[in-house]
């Protein structure tokens, strides 16, 4: 994905779209019920909107995976008790207003107490009530990225949360490299359309920011699992100059011989797969089990346009992602097959 962490592509202030029931951040969860926002209906093949957007709010914090887990699992019992907003507001004496932003994930930290408070008034038992203490405990780790948070635009560090949690990425990628495979050289060439007002130093960080986000794949210990769907024109697009090219086609084909990594190009002799016009970049991110009565963080779809980002997470708006996905999957190539035309493209880039 693009994953820009450029502030001058923030301040454009990008609208984003989420069809969601989930604890996420505001940016992401629409507060005006009554209305759709425009860029609703430029969804590409995702399908007909089935909830309504509003505009991205850069002044909000992000929201981890253990705070969205902490949201729903506190909404989820408020609705499985009867409990209106207004009513927990007044039982917790507090406002309503309060409520909403712990149940979106978008407190920092919650107290413990007030954790057990909300358990109290909804009825839950001693067991799950120390399992939620348990979890907003988890809420106040800091992530590596929060310092650089003010280079980033909108819904980047809400994503980069997400990932960090997940347990397999899925991607789809019809134009650059995805963030995970770029090289230094590649990623600085990205960076820098949107380096105007910036200094040298901030082109490096977000550089760093890129790098480092790619240890998921290679760590010791249970390094995620990720599949990259790449079309063609990702290889033939010059980003930076030939040798850049060159360098970063033979590192995604030695990093796709890696047991947890599948990488497959859909050439241009696919067309366009299955009954849909071009697809926007895209993943799926899908987190790991929880034995905790809360259960699993249900799977989210993030794509990215020109102007911002989307969070997609209506089950009916996951599958339908998933199906596109597997048509696109059908008219690869094979691992090997993929592999190979990496390294002989790369080896025309070489002088």
């Amino acid at each position: 994905m693009w994953l820009c962490c450029s502030r001058h592509a923030a301040s454009a202030g990008p609208k984003r779209i989420v069809r969601s029931k989930l604890a996420i951040p505001p940016e992401s969860r629409p507060v005006n019920r009554s209305n759709k926002s425009e860029p609703d209906r430029n969804l590409g093949r995702f399908g007909p909107s089935r909830g309504r957007g509003v505009m991205a709010r850069e002044d909000q914090p992000d929201s981890t995976l253990p705070r969205r887990q902490l949201g729903r699992a506190l909404r989820e019992a408020r609705e499985g008790a009867g409990f209106t907003l207004e009513q927990a507001a007044r039982e917790m004496e507090i406002g309503k207003t309060s409520v909403i932003r712990v149940e979106k994930g978008h407190n920092d930290k919650i107290k413990l107490r007030d954790v057990e408070g909300y358990g109290r008034i909804y009825g839950l038992d001693e067991r799950q009530i120390e399992e939620l203490k348990s979890l907003a405990q988890e809420t106040a780790t800091k992530s590596w990225w929060q310092g650089l948070r003010h280079l980033m635009r909108s819904g980047v560090s809400t994503y980069l949360g997400l990932e960090s949690g997940a347990s397999q990425l899925t991607f789809f990628q019809p134009m650059i490299v995805p963030g995970l495979f770029q090289l230094a050289d590649y990623a600085r060439a990205i960076e820098r359309p949107f380096l105007s007002g910036d200094t040298a130093e901030d082109v490096e960080r977000r550089v760093e920011v890129r790098l480092r986000r790619a240890a998921i794949l290679t760590r010791q210990h249970n390094p995620i699992v990720a599949e990259f769907i790449l079309h063609e024109c990702v290889l033939h697009t010059v980003v930076g100059s030939r040798a850049v090219m060159a360098a970063q086609l033979r590192h995604i084909a030695d990093m796709s011989t890696r047991p947890n990594i599948s990488v497959r190009i859909l050439p241009f002799a696919a067309g366009f797969p299955g009954n849909m016009a071009p697809v926007l970049p895209y993943i799926i991110l899908d987190f790991p089990p929880d034995s905790r009565s809360f259960g699993t963080e249900p799977p989210v779809v993030y794509t990215e346009h020109t102007l911002g980002a989307m969070f997609l997470e209506d089950p009916a708006d996951v599958k339908q992602c998933r199906e596109i996905h597997d048509d696109i999957r059908r008219a690869t190539l094979d691992e090997q097959a993929s592999r190979d035309l990496l390294r002989q493209v790369a080896r025309r880039y070489d002088p």
